[in-house]
């Protein structure tokens, strides 16, 4: 039986018993320096994940402006038809001319078609003011801009006209519900035309924001002008230099549009020749077509006869043969693209009396010459000598025949084929210098899914500074088209389950005083 009380031993520290005493009575000492530190350290963490995760939702859930679709409506007028592009994008958000993001609407005539009667012009844009209706949330309207650019086909009318037939545009565009200023129904110059054009090129071929030496030059040829634009690298006279700034590049561009070197105008001043001629001719004198397949009939209508001309329209008939021929074909249009020549001031001029720096890199040829590409079938590269042996096909054949052949064809687009692929081939190789087989230029009408469309080009340029080139990147996380949004989401859960489990499987050691041991040991202890 232990007893209740024992006697001190004698000799007998007091206050050395008394420790043993003291230190049972808590039984252990712990000690763990390190755990409120990385106890903080993990909180923190915790907290700014927490924060982080909240704010990226706040935004999301509080921002549409910036995450809503906008939208744009460019109406082109060109020289035969007039188109509207209507464009819907995201601010901030990389543009992409899929089948959701453009629209496009064309109808016929173009503007210029209206010259006798401007007030009719209106009526044609009403069409297309309504077809952009259709595209766009109503309550999108009024935010939404519409503008009108015409381009060659009015460039060719007098001021007064053009402004009349603008201003007949103006009347529906007030009353559309869109966003619209006067101002904002205007004729572009061609050298805005081209650089347009230039832009959408390699904006669709991601060269748009790089090196300037690595862009793609564009060589228009509509229906009444064409326009030529690139990165020279030599020096370029000022009126024919112009700048474009993307991002922190800068572009010093060669453009200039070439006012009735178009394929419907070439073709219409080849015609007017032969009119001139028809007038001024004895019924014994006979001048050939080579431009037109043997075996076609003019009449007073296709060779466009002033209706006063009575005399023209009575022995048309027997003064003009035709007799295709390509070569024969081609030299006469070359006569045409070197009119005036003899009163150029420059150094050398391509084109009439007009400076052209000679052609450096990549090019892409668009508008009529990938129409007429594509009738013949030709491949995209290299295609001037394969273009020669189609046309001479073509020139030589018997008109009766060729209607055979395309039947589907409009009879007076069918009548152009011979002309253009004549046309073509003068223009660029013969006054460009473009060698036959020569693979730097390249047919196309789009790259990728982007319609290589100048009015892109402007819409384009217009938005750039705002919510293109210095976007807002957390707009662009939460598109619906980025995957960036979820990737944020999925990092966070994955860094936080990753901290969960290395807290849950790590051990937690305590550091503590073993009496009996009478020394500190390191333990687990349990969750």
């Amino acid at each position: 039986m232990r007893r209740s009380t024992a006697r001190t031993p004698a000799g007998s520290n007091h206050n050395d018993e008394m420790d043993p005493i003291k230190t049972r009575s808590t039984n252990l000492f712990a000690r763990n320096p390190k755990s409120a530190p990385s106890r903080s350290l993990s909180s923190v963490l915790l907290v700014i994940l927490a924060l982080s995760f909240l704010f990226l939702l706040s935004y999301y859930a509080f921002s549409p402006s910036e995450t809503s679709f906008r939208y744009q409506i460019i109406v082109d007028g060109g020289s035969t038809g007039t188109r509207v592009h209507v464009f819907k994008y995201r601010s901030g958000v990389a543009l992409q001319f899929g089948k959701e993001g453009l629209a496009s609407m064309r109808v016929n005539p173009g503007l210029s078609a209206f010259a006798e009667v401007p007030d009719g012009a209106g009526g044609s844009v009403s069409d297309l003011v309504e077809f952009a209706k259709g595209r766009i949330p109503r309550e999108s309207w009024g935010e939404t801009s519409i503008r009108l650019m015409a381009t060659a086909g009015l460039r060719m009318l007098d001021a007064e006209v053009q402004e009349r037939i603008l201003e007949s545009c103006r009347k529906v565009l007030r009353n559309s519900g869109f966003k619209f200023m006067d101002n904002w129904a205007s004729v572009i110059t061609g050298s805005d035309e081209g650089v347009y054009a230039w832009v959408v090129a390699n904006y669709a071929l991601g060269t748009l924001g790089g090196d300037p030496l690595d862009t793609t030059g564009i060589v228009e040829l509509g229906g009444a002008s064409a326009q030529v634009t690139f990165v020279s690298r030599e020096p370029v006279l000022p009126s024919f230099s112009r700048t474009v700034k993307f991002g922190n590049i800068t572009y010093n561009l060669y453009s200039h549009s070439f006012l009735h070197f178009g394929l419907n105008a070439a073709h219409d001043s080849w015609k007017e020749s032969l009119r001139d001629f028809n007038l001024a001719s004895q019924s014994v004198q006979e001048r050939i077509d080579p431009c037109t397949p043997t075996g076609y009939s003019y009449n007073a209508e296709s060779l466009k006869f002033p209706p006063s001309s009575v005399s023209g329209k009575t022995h048309y008939h027997s003064t003009v043969q035709t007799r295709g021929n390509f070569s024969e074909c081609r030299s006469a249009a070359l006569m045409l693209l070197q009119k005036g020549k003899e009163s150029c001031s420059h150094q050398h001029c391509d084109l009439g009396s007009t400076f052209i720096p000679n052609l450096q890199g990549k090019f892409l040829a668009t508008e009529n010459f990938y129409h007429t590409s594509k009738f013949f079938g030709l491949r995209p590269r290299a295609y001037l000598s394969k273009l020669m042996t189609a046309g001479q096909e073509f020139c030589g054949e018997d008109w009766l025949r060729l209607k055979e052949k395309y039947v589907s064809h409009n009879e007076e687009d069918l009548l152009r084929y011979c002309f253009s692929s004549a046309y073509i081939v003068a223009l660029l190789h013969d006054s460009l210098g473009v060698a036959l087989d020569d693979e730097r230029v390249k047919v196309a009408n789009q790259v990728g899914s982007i319609p290589l469309d100048w009015a892109l080009g402007a819409f384009i340029l217009q938005t750039a500074d705002a919510d293109i080139q210095n976007h807002n990147w957390i707009a662009t996380i939460f598109s619906d088209e980025s995957p960036t949004l979820l990737s944020i989401i999925g990092f966070f859960l994955v860094l936080l389950t990753a901290w969960s489990i290395s807290r849950w499987r790590k051990p937690q050691l305590k550091t503590i005083y073993d009496l009996e041991k009478g020394r500190y040991i390191i333990t687990r202890i349990g969750r």
